[in-house]
């Protein structure tokens, strides 16, 4: 059997007759760039998200650099995120000028550890620690992070607060009173990633940026169009960060279908985890739901020092994998000059030494996780017998 990583196809079968319709009547309207369709699209995000406002841009990684640059951030700043992420999180403080600096994360969330983050303002010098400017945690493969836990130390430093939620469009937090809220909606500012393997994928490129700010709204558009605060006047030096209308049309159209899909990959994900317990797979550890709603983009196993065996163990059977990510932020070549080394970050890369992410998409059905399972499993049996 063949169960590849990621299928679009089954999605865009569910969804082709009015997506084509869609984009003809983009196509008839001859409004290319912004327009009504994008516009409706903010709206839609801004409710969905429980947010006031919705800025369309032209993809997530544009969207974590308007936020910052609608945030001020530039050069001599710091800006606070972890090194297990996607590179956009980190290149985008970079892009700014701004100086990224790491804390780890937390083992079983994969998501940004607050206490590490306390630690490290707590341990900042009174000159340095006013040079924070924002965080950006990571809702990493779809789970919120404890983000009332990160809150506490950006209000108590009166900065920023950034979600990256290129990957948890849908997710909802449980917080400590027992408040529920989505992502997008748990800080200053929430970024969102329309790529075509997300959850809410475009058919290219896309962005949004959440705010309940009406201030920091009004910047967004402004600087999303070059600074342009009336045609040809610039009081800011902004960018070209629009959303074009034909992303905007087809994403109109695959809302309708999110909360369906979110559904599906939360049951693939008990159905994982029910198939993992029952075939005794005790060496491969499941990821931690948290409080709240998990939306799973990814289904991120711990496999320990096993993690590539199994990876060429799977990919023999027909099942495809990836690792993310297999170099933290704070070992790459472009980021030496931060001055971090191994060991910095001991679980962000243990986590990148152990974890493999395994099939995962709304097209999924019952004998193809099943598949997976049973691989795993005959996996960890042949390895525990060759070892007797």
């Amino acid at each position: 059997m063949r169960v590849p990583l990621l299928d679009l196809e089954p999605e865009y079968r569910e969804v082709e007759a009015e997506v084509l319709e869609a984009v003809r009547d983009v196509v008839g309207s001859r409004r290319f760039i912004l327009g009504p369709r994008v516009e409706e699209l903010e709206e839609r995000i801004a409710q969905y998200c429980g947010c006031s406002y919705a800025v369309a841009v032209s993809s997530g990684t544009d969207a974590l650099l308007l936020s910052l640059m609608a945030l001020g951030v530039g050069p001599g700043d710091f800006v606070v995120t972890t090194p297990f992420t996607f590179f956009a999180t980190a290149g985008a403080i970079a892009r700014t000028g701004a100086r990224p600096l790491f804390v780890d994360i937390e083992a079983e969330s994969y998501n940004m550890d607050p206490q590490a983050l306390k630690r490290l303002v707590h341990d900042m010098d009174g000159e340095r620690k006013t040079r924070i400017k924002a965080v950006v945690p990571v809702h990493l493969y779809g789970r919120c992070a404890d983000m009332d836990a990160i809150a506490e130390v950006t209000e108590s430093l009166d900065i920023g607060l950034v979600e990256d939620a290129a990957q948890a469009i849908g997710a909802e937090y449980r917080g400590s009173q027992g408040r529920t809220r989505r992502a997008g909606a748990l800080g200053n500012l929430g970024c969102f990633s329309f790529y075509p393997t997300k959850n809410l994928g475009g058919a290219g490129e896309g962005g949004m940026v959440t705010t309940d700010d009406h201030e920091l709204y009004e910047r967004l558009r402004i600087l999303r169009n070059h600074g342009d605060v009336s045609r040809y006047h610039h009081e800011y030096i902004g960018g070209n960060f629009r959303m074009d209308a034909f992303q905007g049309a087809v994403l109109l159209v695959k809302m309708k279908y999110l909360e369906r899909w979110i559904r599906k990959r939360r049951a693939h994900a008990a159905l994982y985890e029910r198939l993992i317990a029952d075939r005794g797979v005790a060496r491969v550890r499941t990821p931690d739901h948290g409080p709240g709603r998990h939306v799973y983009h990814q289904f991120v196993v711990d496999a320990g020092e096993a993690r590539d065996a199994l990876r060429a163990y799977l990919s023999e059977g027909g099942v495809g994998t990836e690792i993310y990510y297999p170099i933290p932020l704070h070992l790459q070549p472009c980021f030496s000059y931060l001055g971090y080394g191994p060991k910095d970050f001991p679980v962000a890369e243990r986590a990148a030494k152990s974890t493999l992410a395994v099939p995962m998409y709304p097209g999924l059905v019952h004998d193809q996780i099943s598949y997976v399972v049973d691989l795993m499993a005959k996996f960890f049996e042949e390895r525990h017998h060759e070892k007797k």
